[in-house]
């Protein structure tokens, strides 16, 4: 079988990867040259910066080119490249590709790229765009295959997470660089310093806005601009493995995905 390519290599898209390497099939994974994942502990994104990353058991390993990643797409690991737009794809047909981005818009994905198209959350139509969309938004609906219509659209407010929401994930006040106070897996109380962003005007403190666990956390020393998502905090304090582990949300998307591809798999 065709390696299945994945845009993204995030949290949400690291589920997909694992779940669909463990199943056997042979994953190449397309990034841009500066992911912007928080839950870095949790992302196969960080490889981009370090060459290597490991997610639980799962290892990523970096490729200059695509068709280095098409010959170790067999190994143990994961090949990743840089290649935002799958430039690759004028000398490649994949049977499957997964666009696991999430940027709650199409940014250049069709339903003629593969066989087989699947885009996960918001700014997709099944049927038109890609094949199938699958449902990010926590809730009921959580991993429902669509294959007409579209996701819940973005309503800009975080899911619920041990009661906290809009509060716990925390957006740049600032343009400039970062750098990081407290990191991830961190215990800090409402008010806190976690990080600073540094510009030519001065330096920006970064606060909590509540009490908890720092579960996300961008790179230290990455650009931001001003509003950009840069933290996040898990208010339950007792929960830091979690910092750690694929969430149950990556794994709930990353089923239906799983399903998709071996009923595709069964069929052709």
């Amino acid at each position: 079988m065709k390696p299945i390519i994945i845009r993204g290599a995030g949290d949400i898209a690291t589920g997909t990867i694992y779940a669909l390497k463990k199943a056997g099939y042979p994953v190449i994974v397309s990034e841009i040259d500066k992911p912007t994942a928080i839950r870095r502990t949790v992302a196969l994104s960080e490889a981009i910066y370090t060459n290597k990353s490991k997610v639980e058991d799962l290892e990523c390993v970096l490729f200059d080119s695509f068709d280095e990643a098409l010959n170790n797409a067999n190994e143990n690991y994961v090949p990743i490249i840089v290649d935002g737009n799958l430039s690759f794809l004028r000398n490649f047909k994949p049977d499957i590709l997964v666009d696991a981005i999430l940027a709650k818009k199409n940014i250049g994905t069709t339903i003629d790229m593969a066989k087989l198209t699947i885009a996960l959350g918001p700014g997709f139509e099944a049927g038109v765009d890609v094949n199938y969309v699958i449902e990010t938004m926590r809730g009921h609906r959580l991993g429902r295959i669509i294959d007409k219509g579209c996701a819940i659209p973005n309503t800009g407010i975080p899911g619920l997470v041990g009661g906290a929401s809009k509060e716990r994930v925390i957006h740049a006040p600032a343009s400039g660089i970062w750098h990081i106070v407290k990191d991830i897996g961190d215990v800090v109380e409402l008010g806190d310093v976690i990080s600073t962003i540094e510009n030519e005007i001065g330096t920006t403190e970064v606060k909590s806005e509540l009490s908890g666990l720092i579960r996300g956390n961008i790179r230290e020393g990455f650009i931001v601009t001003k509003g950009l998502k840069v933290a996040d905090i898990d208010p339950r304090v007792s929960e830091k493995d979690n910092c750690y582990l694929i969430s149950d949300k990556a794994r709930c998307i990353a089923g239906s995905v799983l399903l998709l591809v071996t009923r595709f798999a069964n069929n052709n």
